[in-house]
């Protein structure tokens, strides 16, 4: 009898070390099961929607995908490790709910094209493969605080799927039909935020170890340096609740609701306008604040998926005083990175509850993610000439 392997993740000790410690420590990650899933959604050409404005879009319909996932492994009681990543998402799923969520991303995918006209990707690659290629996947959980904790991963393994992926341009199809997704708890109601006081940019910020260097080295120096110039996580926090605002326009909702139902219903959206009228003052109560200081908490700012992604508040000399150290790591090839400054970041949000079940997938404006991994893959490209 084959053992299930659904609820591996979530019984993963939660490690509240460190980062830079946890990434030395190879004791603390396991490999992830071989039976188990990548699953990458990804925006073809998101750069050119970018460009064109669109990166508000870009981002919700990569937030929508990693609702469409959640929904449904919470439904089923399994917790998985998930990143976002401006254009996109990558899931580590059981087969227990390979074909629910396979069934869900071909609708959005569908869904995308026709409302938004994006080409989304999706991709699913199995852990025996990756591992049958020399790859591994490694992964740990980390504590960001006492309310919000990352998966952190080691291993070649998620890039190797990326590749694949995207150079094979995998097809799915699916015979399940739904009238309409579940991305209950999607939430796209905050304006632009600021950097807090005392700083002046947000950095995104996009690392990757090169293939001959010591991968959990070269990233804990990294963290050092990102913990030693711009203070530990909650002092580089873009999100802070002063600086939060409350967009509650009709074109802001209209953006919403196409994400999430693919057409605009009138009664509907006249309903969650009053819901966020009413919601304005509901943030201004004591139980209100306690959700925006847990927000700012669980603020998605840090992913660790084989490379480190990080949207960072600061100054201009703070990151001067980075990238210069980052050039000096890249001299002498241990990492290779991209860099994309904005004047605000963006959020979009998953609020299974006003308690404690809610995400907030942050990126830097402009298309922060997205930027960086453009200057990634230009120095990448100068590389292999």
């Amino acid at each position: 009898m084959r053992f299930d392997t659904s609820h591996y993740y979530g019984k993963l000790l939660i490690n509240r070390i460190a980062l830079g410690k946890l990434l030395q420590q190879r004791q603390l990650f396991k490999a992830v099961p071989a039976d188990w899933y990548v699953i990458i959604t990804d925006i073809r050409n998101s750069t050119l929607a970018v460009f064109d404005g669109l990166h508000e879009n870009v981002n919700r319909v990569a937030t929508a995908s990693i609702v469409a996932v959640l929904n449904i492994a919470f439904k089923e009681k399994i917790t998985i490790p998930f990143f976002f990543g401006g254009d996109g998402a990558t899931f580590l799923i059981p087969p227990a709910i390979k074909e629910k969520v396979l069934a869900a991303l071909i609708i959005f995918k569908e869904n995308t094209l026709s409302n938004f006209d994006f080409d989304l990707r999706v991709g699913i690659v199995s852990l025996e493969e990756i591992y049958e290629s020399g790859n591994t996947i490694s992964i740990s959980r980390y504590g960001i605080s006492e309310y919000f904790s990352i998966p952190v991963i080691l291993g070649g393994g998620l890039a190797y799927a990326e590749k694949i992926i995207k150079g094979d341009d995998y097809l799915l199809s699916s015979n399940t039909k739904e009238e309409e997704l579940d991305l209950t708890g999607m939430q796209c109601r905050w304006d632009k935020i600021p950097p807090p006081d005392e700083t002046n940019e947000i950095i995104t910020l996009l690392v990757v170890a090169m293939p001959d260097a010591d991968q959990a080295g070269a990233f804990s120096k990294v963290i050092h340096l990102i913990d030693s110039i711009y203070g530990p996580q909650e002092s580089r926090q873009p999100i802070s609740v002063p600086k939060l605002r409350l967009n509650t326009t009709f074109n802001r909702m209209r953006l919403e609701m196409h994400v999430r139902l693919g057409k605009i219903k009138a009664l509907r959206l006249l309903a969650n306008w009053l819901v966020n009228i009413i919601g304005y003052f509901y943030l201004k109560s004591s139980k209100g604040q306690t959700y925006l200081d847990l927000l700012v908490k669980m603020s998605d700012t840090l992913v660790l998926d084989g490379k480190i992604n990080t949207v960072i508040s600061g100054t201009e000399e703070d990151r001067i005083r980075l990238t210069t150290a980052l050039d000096q790591l890249e001299r002498e090839n241990l990492i290779i990175y991209g860099v994309h400054v904005s004047a605000a970041s963006i959020m979009s949000c998953y609020v299974r509850d006003m308690k404690d079940g809610h995400i907030h997938f942050v990126d830097g404006a402009g298309g922060g993610y997205t930027m960086a991994a453009k200057v990634l893959k230009s120095k990448v490209s100068n590389m292999n000439k």
